[in-house]
């Protein structure tokens, strides 16, 4: 069963889904992948990581680094999944460029070199913005590119992380 609900946010309303293991989405309303995986038949219902949630929501628009994660269930290829648990290792009010991830997914590969538009896939394809921290990967240059909801949301959650 896949259980939805929203919460008010100082910079757009957001969209939570999760199911019996945890959290499998959290969208920005604004953005283009909002409602893309939820399926038919969701209960909108505060179930407990849901609630969760919010509480790490809450503590995060506050300008303060949530000191636990809820129950995450992440879903995508191998590929995608190694570039955001590289994601969850980026501290909070700091930056990483596509090409950084790329290095590190090399490394751990035992590769010569990865693509930094490859990760910039799997990143694009992130269904829990915010707690998987794809706000903070920029580009090379330091330019914010890249964010499905909006470069002004992007802008607004490193300012709020005091990263910018």
């Amino acid at each position: 069963m896949t259980y939805i609900s929203y919460y008010n946010s100082i910079i757009s309303k957001i969209t939570l889904a999760a199911d019996e293991q945890g959290l499998i989405g959290l969208w920005l309303d604004e953005g283009k992948n909002s409602y893309k995986y939820l399926r038919n038949g969701a209960e909108e219902k505060d179930v407990p990581v849901l609630k969760r949630t919010k509480l790490w929501l809450d503590i995060y628009f506050s300008g303060k680094n949530p000191e636990f994660t809820p129950p995450l269930h992440i879903s995508g290829s191998n590929f995608q999944i190694s570039v955001w648990k590289i994601l969850t290792r980026i501290p909070y009010g700091k930056t990483v460029s596509y090409g950084e991830i790329a290095k590190i997914i090399a490394a751990e590969r035992g590769i010569k070199r990865m693509a930094a538009q490859a990760v910039g896939g799997a990143v694009g394809r992130n269904k829990i913005s915010i707690i998987i921290p794809c706000h903070r990967v920029i580009g090379t240059n330091g330019s914010l590119t890249g964010y499905g909801s909006g470069i002004d949301k992007k802008l607004a959650l490193l300012k709020l992380e005091k990263a910018i």
